[in-house]
Formats: C-alpha cells, sequence, structure tokens
C-alpha cells in the first residue's frame, strides 16, 4: 500500500497531462505524494523535511490549539502578565501562574504531543534519507537539519518534563508504544550527541535565513550544557558538568563570523547582525496577520495594540541605573517619583514606559503626541482608547518591536525570533566559569555585554554578589526573549521568584502643574508549589495510555 505524505512547502506543481482514455482512480492527487515518489527525490525529501520546522518558536501567534512557545513564556514567569485568560492565548499560563496545574488543564501550554509528532516526522525522514539518490551534500545538508531538529524537539521536552522516552526509530503499527521514560542525563547525552552530528553534517555558517546551521546546533549544545550543570539537575555541584558548559560556550565564542552587535541596541532584535547564531521566520502570509504578529499583540492600546503581554514592574525594577548600580543601591541615584530618568541604557530600548516616544505619527492621526501616556486618563490608560486592551501594568514591551508598524495595515514583515545569539552564549560561559572558580573571567564576559549595553564601570563582585550579578545581567540582556522562564527553574529559585505579586505603577498627572505621582501595588497574585512545579506535568492521556511514570506531585 502506497501511503499518501501531505507535504506542506513552497513547492509548485507541474501541470500534468493526462489522456482522455485515464481512468479518475488513476490520477496521482494534487495536494500529496506517496511515500514512494518522496523517498525517491531529494527536493520532496527535503519538502517534508521543511515540515518538521514547525517545531521551532516563532512570533506567530497561533490561534489553533498549539500555541507558539516564545513570547507567552514571558508571562508565565515573574518578567511579564497579560490580563487575558483566552484558553488559546494565555489560558494556561493563567493555570501555571495560580498554581492550579494539573495533567489534565495544561492545554496549549503542554508541548508533548506537538514535540513527538515531529520527532515522529524526524524519525521517519531519518530511516528514509540514506536511501534517496541525489548529490550527497543536498542530502547532507538537510539530514544535519533534521537532525538538529529532532535534537532540539528532545531539548524542548527535558527542559519542561526532566528525562523523557528516547524513541530514535519511527513507530508503526506494529511498535511497541510502552517505552520508558530514560533518565535526564542520558538524554541529555542523546541530544549533545545530536547536536555535534547535526553541526558535523551542516555548514558553519552564519544562518539568519531561517535554517539549521553548524553554529546554532553548537550554540543549542552550550545551552543544554549549562541547563545540565545548573542546580535543578547538578545538586552535587559535579564539576565536569560546568567544565563541559564552560567548554561548549567557548567553542561557540571562537567560531569564526561572530560579534556582539555594536550598533543601536534596539536594532539588534530587528535586523540581520552579527550577533545573531540562529534565527526562525515567521512566515506571515498576508490578509489579517497583523493579528497573529508581536506588534499588534504588545502594543500599547492608545496605538491600538492589545498590550497581550506586558512587563512586570519586577522586570522593570530589575533594570539598574546609567553606572550600573542596582536601583536599590542607596548611591544610585533612583528616585521612585522620577523612576525612568537615568536607567540602563537597555531599558529605553527594551519599555515602552509612560513618557516614552513610540510609533509612527502618520498612522495615530487621533493622537496628540507619539509619547505613551500611561497615567490616568492618558491615551494609554485604562481611560484611553480601546480600554478593554489597556496594560494593567502600565508598561509595553518594546524589544522587537518595529515602532513604526503600521496598524491600518492588514500585513507585516517578516520577523524572527531569536533562536541564539552570541550574546546569550557569553552569559553561558560567564556561569560556568563562575561555577567552576575562575570569577575574573566571569566578570570579564559580563563587563562585555555591560559595556555594549553603554555601562562602562567593571564589576567588582565576588562571592555571592557576583552570582546575583550574574542572574541579573541575564534577566535584563535576556528579557523577553524565552530564557527567564528556564533560567528561574534550573537555579531553584522559582520557589522565590514565581510566589512574588506582579505589580504595576498606578501614575497620575495634576492637570494644573503636570506634575506625576507614581504609586506601586500588587495587582495578580501568583503561586508556585516547590514541591511539583519545578517540572511540567506529562499529559494524563498519555499516562494512561503508556503507563509512564509521571512528575512528581502530579499523581
Amino acid at each position: 500500500m502506497n501511503t499518501k505524505i501531505v507535504v506542506a512547502t513552497g513547492i509548485f506543481l507541474a501541470g500534468v497531462f493526462l489522456s482522455s482514455c485515464s481512468k479518475v482512480l488513476d490520477k496521482a492527487p494534487l495536494d500529496s505524494y506517496t511515500d514512494e515518489s518522496v523517498w525517491k527525490d531529494l527536493k520532496l525529501a527535503e519538502a517534508y523535511a521543511n515540515n518538521i520546522y514547525n517545531v521551532l518558536p516563532t512570533f506567530t501567534v497561533d490561534w489553533g490549539n498549539s500555541l507558539n512557545r516564545s513570547v507567552v513564556l514571558s508571562s508565565a514567569c515573574d518578567e511579564g502578565f497579560s490580563k487575558f485568560t483566552d484558553g488559546y492565548i494565555c489560558g494556561a499560563r493563567t493555570v501555571l501562574n495560580k498554581g492550579l496545574l494539573s495533567p489534565d488543564n495544561a492545554g496549549s501550554f503542554d508541548i508533548w504531543s506537538k514535540n513527538y509528532t515531529q520527532i515522529q516526522n524526524a524519525n521517519i525522514f531519518l530511516s528514509k534519507i540514506d536511501g534517496v539518490p541525489g548529490d550527497d551534500a543536498y542530502r547532507n545538508r538537510i539530514k544535519g537539519e533534521v537532525t538538529f531538529l529532532r535534537a532540539y524537539a528532545y531539548f524542548q521536552l527535558i527542559s519542561d518534563y526532566g528525562g523523557v522516552p528516547l524513541i530514535k526509530a519511527p513507530f508503526d503499527l506494529n511498535s511497541d508504544f510502552n517505552v520508558a521514560r530514560s533518565s535526564f542525563e542520558d538524554c541529555v547525552k542523546f541530544i549533545s550527541d545530536e547536536l555535534d552530528a547535526a553541526a558535523a553534517l551542516l555548514a558553519n555558517t552564519n544562518s539568519q535565513t531561517g535554517r539549521a546551521s553548524a553554529s546554532l546546533a553548537l550554540a543549542i549544545k552550550s545551552r543544554l550544557l549549562l541547563y545540565a550543570a545548573s542546580p535543578l539537575w547538578n545538586p552535587t555541584n559535579d564539576q565536569a558538568k560546568w567544565t563541559a558548559a564552560s567548554n561548549a560556550a567557548k567553542a561557540v565564542i571562537d567560531l569564526p563570523g561572530y560579534s556582539l552587535y555594536t550598533g543601536r541596541y534596539a536594532d539588534l532584535f530587528t535586523t540581520k547582525n552579527s550577533e545573531l547564531i540562529g534565527v526562525h521566520l515567521s512566515g506571515y502570509q498576508g490578509e489579517w496577520d497583523a493579528f497573529t504578529g508581536l506588534e499588534m499583540m504588545c502594543f500599547p492600546n492608545g496605538y491600538h495594540g492589545w498590550a497581550a503581554f506586558a512587563p512586570t514592574q519586577g522586570l522593570v525594577d530589575a533594570f539598574g541605573t546609567a553606572d550600573g548600580k542596582y536601583i536599590t543601591d542607596p548611591t544610585s541615584g533612583y528616585n521612585p517619583q522620577n523612576p525612568y530618568a537615568n536607567r540602563d541604557p537597555r531599558f529605553y530600548a527594551d519599555i515602552i514606559f509612560d513618557g516614552r516616544p513610540s510609533g509612527n505619527p502618520a498612522y495615530f492621526p487621533d493622537r496628540t503626541t507619539t509619547e505613551a501616556q500611561f497615567y490616568e486618563g492618558g491615551y494609554d490608560s485604562e481611560q484611553g482608547y480601546d480600554t478593554w486592551n489597556n496594560s494593567l501594568t502600565r508598561y509595553a514591551f518594546r524589544k522587537y518591536m518595529d515602532t513604526t508598524f503600521n496598524f491600518n495595515a492588514t500585513t507585516q514583515t517578516n520577523k524572527f525570533w531569536i533562536l541564539a545569539r552570541l550574546g546569550e552564549i557569553y552569559l553561558n560561559y560567564a556561569e560556568a566559569e563562575f561555577y567552576l572558580g575562575h570569577e575574573a573571567t566571569a566578570r570579564t564576559y559580563l563587563d562585555k555585554i555591560r559595556e555594549r549595553a553603554g555601562i562602562t564601570t567593571p564589576l567588582t563582585e565576588t562571592g555571592a554578589a557576583l552570582e546575583a550579578r550574574l542572574r541579573n545581567e541575564r534577566q535584563v540582556e535576556l528579557a523577553f526573549e524565552g530564557h527567564r522562564y528556564y533560567d528561574v527553574r534550573r537555579w531553584k529559585i522559582a520557589e522565590l521568584t514565581e510566589n512574588q505579586p506582579v505589580r504595576q505603577v498606578i501614575i497620575t498627572r495634576n492637570a494644573n502643574t503636570g506634575v506625576k505621582t507614581y504609586t506601586y501595588q500588587d495587582i495578580e497574585p501568583r503561586s508556585f508549589d516547590k514541591t511539583k512545579h519545578y517540572l511540567m506535568p506529562i499529559p494524563r492521556t498519555e499516562i494512561n495510555r503508556t503507563g509512564l511514570q509521571q512528575n512528581p506531585g502530579y499523581n
């Protein structure tokens, strides 16, 4: 029997002329290919492989049942907030933040089925590709891509669930589906080896086209080994694991062709540049894509955005002052009644706050100013435009945004989600070196990140203070990039960070003097149970079907 495989790609079918005497049932379907034909043509095999790229996060917001795990991770930890509770956008996040997560209600936040579907697709591909005739270099390139994508799918799974079943060959109707969970360490070893294998097959080039590359595989290996060395998975502080993490990060740092981007910091996230190691394009299709894209989701209501994901006051407070001091330092000069003055330059690039100019005035003729007005009665307040979309924290994300986006149009650019960049690798290396006792090296690489941001005062902290600085630098430098959710878990500090309420600022403006007053208060309690919430629950349907061991606390 010939199995039909639907290929979701940009391949165009050539016209086929059939004789008038051909039977209708003999015609090949025009929207699919037989299993036999796919594995006889490298271009069709590549088309099959292209569909597996769907396992990677993008900026496109999926309104179906499998929400993209990219920006939503922000509001699932202490850096972000969303007042929306729609099941497709923020419903699962709401369940998680209330401490109500169970094997039955993870909804779109759960990636188990999505990832194992793509792992099955990858296994089919890898079992067939060596028999497809054609150019060896071409075959090895797409084989390397799929090897990377399968490894990435497994990395996502173990980041959420811990050790998972390692399925390395395709299932068929005669397969035994009761595959036991492998240990976390065995999974890490398998994924690391697979990333090395992918790197050996792929070109070591700066890939900003949305394709996998050798350098991207090695960058994900750096992240993988950093996670494996962290307290959640390394409670005895095994130095060999930190050495492996350090070596993996340094291998990426030493790759040719990459450097920290020294142009305008905000442009790092919207333009192709020397820092980007790997990206995934969003693949916008046209009409109504404004409603799946980042600007619509995140801009303030006064610009006719939805503020679906907004920074918390806690994230805002994590940004220090221009000289690199914490705002809690009494010598920093920070004034909570003039809170946006003299801050870390990254703050101005990443956050839309009251008074921050944003947007192209040509697209907002109903505003008299491009400055954000989060104060009570302002354009972007709950008394302003589209009040159901106002940001309750009184902030919006500016990072990744095209601030001249035209909300009157129904299309937007093919924005990319950063899968890895050199700035993250510097931070990975600094952290690994710190835990190996090499504090001077850790400070050196932290200072490189801070100097690029415009902070020229070198670090002098040691010990616990330097550890706190490492964690603060990751929180600030990698904000809204999908890292914080996993960082607080692997550090085993989520029981502290995720049990804190979300805070907002209320800004009142004196109509006569224009003087503003700032009041800070809680808007959402959050709950994190340290006995179970460090890992996601495996879906109950999967437990019932396979008898897998559930993660602690979810039985």
